[in-house]
């Protein structure tokens, strides 16, 4: 697996531990389940990730 580091919790968890964390590499991100972060990770393409973080600032997930 590539190196990823730089993990970060979501500001929005609020300390409840139900949330998820973020880390970057060199060309991949990884997300990870805060409270089993041992259990592994999925890993998309940084640009992926990009897109990804972009429609949801857009709002192209908003249901309605």
């Amino acid at each position: 697996m590539p190196e990823i580091s730089c993990w970060r919790t979501s500001s929005r968890s609020q300390g409840q531990g139900q949330c998820v964390e973020v880390g970057f590499g060199s060309d991949q991100v990884g997300v990870r389940d805060t409270k089993n972060r041992g259990s592994g990770r999925i890993e998309v393409a940084s640009k992926l990730w990009q897109e990804f973080v972009g429609g949801i600032k857009s709002g192209r997930f908003d249901q309605g």
